[in-house]
């Protein structure tokens, strides 16, 4: 006989978590505005030390 007390149950019960309605991946992240102001920011300057490389130098 298992040893324990005879107020608890031998196994707890499992613990539910609640799911998401729908899971959040890559592409949710790209719609966030902040993120692609931020990547527009970068991606201009990027795109103008280019220019500036190729056509200035």
């Amino acid at each position: 006989m298992l040893d324990t007390p005879q107020g608890e149950p031998a196994v707890p019960a499992p613990v539910t978590v609640p799911v998401a309605e729908e899971p959040r991946g890559c592409l949710f992240a790209l719609s966030q505005p902040p993120l692609m102001i931020f990547l527009g920011v970068i991606g201009g300057l990027l795109l103008l030390a280019a220019v500036h490389d190729l056509f200035l130098l």
